[in-house]
């Protein structure tokens, strides 16, 4: 199977220790660090994603804003810079280690975070980050 996630996502997922909108979104979350953790491929797909499946059901879910395309857009350049590779739309990719520690030593110097601006999450993220990542589910 793949992990469909859109480019923001990306971040997201580095810092993710278990803590989110509802015990379902949770639920659903630590199923997809699971697999991610078992090495499932990554395709980064345009707006919902895995992670917002739980979120789809709300009156007005934020994963269908304008803000978190954008977000998308600033994620893209910035890890498609980092790691030297396409992310767009129909790109795939696995999070081994080496690619996880390269894309958490960027997130910590500051390098990929422009698409956290404004994020209700961008301080918890900050936090984790500088705890060396501890507890995290990835």
């Amino acid at each position: 199977m793949t992990v469909r996630l859109r480019a923001h996502h990306l971040l997201c997922v580095l810092t993710y220790v278990g803590k989110g909108y509802s015990a379902a979104f949770i639920a659903n979350y630590d199923g997809i660090a699971e697999r991610l953790r078992r090495g499932e491929d990554i395709l980064i797909v345009s707006g919902p994603d895995d992670i917002c499946a739980p979120l789809l059901g709300e009156p007005e879910p934020h994963c269908l804003r304008e803000s978190a395309a954008e977000r998308d857009r600033l994620a893209a350049r910035d890890v498609e810079q980092l790691l030297g590779r396409p992310i767009r739309v129909g790109a795939s990719l696995s999070l081994d280690a080496a690619t996880l520690a390269s894309m958490r030593a960027a997130f910590s110097a500051g390098l990929t975070r422009e698409a956290c601006q404004g994020c209700e999450w961008a301080g918890l993220c900050t936090t984790v980050a500088i705890n060396t990542y501890r507890d995290t589910r990835v």
